[in-house]
This record gives structure tokens, sequence and C-alpha cells, in this order.
């Protein structure tokens, strides 16, 4: 899935101002500055002027910052250094993380999105990548799952 659409989808969810997202980015590492300019390119459509392609270092920060935002940050802990390539697999288990979720969360979210995944084929997806059971996350599966998230956070 394009980086913008995970950012736009979660910015709708939680309802987040342009300048809540620079400031969620730089929760996970205080050195990466967001310009708050930058968010509204980010937050159109490619087809509309003005767009610019959110890069997979910004939506790693902003992952891992929302995953501080909701959990608090260990300080005994240095900064985990953040990831270079950005996959659904990956924004699933941050995602996952950042909320708390449990399988039986899992299962109803996609559930409430209309597309139920079975218990194999949920572990599959938060395998290592050499596990000879991994499953890549489509595009499709990540789209419902954002969307099942958002009607849980939102409501109805």
């Amino acid at each position: 899935m394009i980086n913008n659409d995970v950012l736009r989808s979660i910015r709708y969810m939680l309802d987040l101002s342009d300048g809540k997202i620079a400031e969620i980015c730089a929760l996970a590492d205080p050195a990466f500055v967001v310009d708050k300019a930058d968010v509204p390119g980010w937050l159109r459509k490619e087809d509309e002027e003005g767009f610019v392609a959110c890069d997979d270092r910004t939506l790693a920060h902003f992952l891992d910052g929302l995953i501080v935002q909701f959990r608090g940050r260990d300080e005994t802990q240095p900064l985990r250094p953040v990831e270079k390539r950005i996959t659904n697999n990956l924004v699933l288990k941050k995602l996952r993380v950042a909320f708390e979720l449990k399988d039986v969360d899992m299962h109803s979210i996609f559930e409430s999105a209309g597309f139920p995944v079975s218990k194999p084929e949920l572990s599959a997806l938060f395998r290592q990548p050499d596990h000879k059971n991994f499953r890549a996350c489509g595009d499709q599966l990540l789209r419902n799952f954002l969307k099942g998230l958002t009607l849980r956070v939102r409501g109805a």
C-alpha cells in the first residue's frame, strides 16, 4: 500500500491535525524534524496538485511515534533504529503494538471490516520473512484492517 494512503487513513482514524502528525514523528526520534508545512502534500491523493510522496523513513518515524504516543517510551532502553524499508506487514505489526491489540482484537477488527481472517493466516503475517510459513500482507488485507480499526476507534 502507498505510504500516503496509510498516513491518510491513520490521520482520519485518529482525527489528527497536521501539527500533531509532525509532533508524533518527533516522538520516535527528536532529531528527525518534520516541517508542519510538508504534511498537507503527503495527505493529498496522487492525482491532486501538490501531492508529495511520503517516504519510508517518514512513515516509520510516524508509526514509531504512535507507539510512543499510546504506550510511552521505556527510558531505560536506547532509541530503536528506524526501519529503512516499510512493508505492509511492518505497518500491521506497528499498529498492533501501538493499539495493544491481541489476536482476538485483530480477528474482530477484520470481521467488522467484512474481511474475516483465520488464525493461521493471521499468525503467518507476524512471522519473520525467512520463516517457511511467512505470508506477505497484501494491500487489500491492510486496507481492510485500517477500515476495521477506524470503525473500532471512531465508532460505527
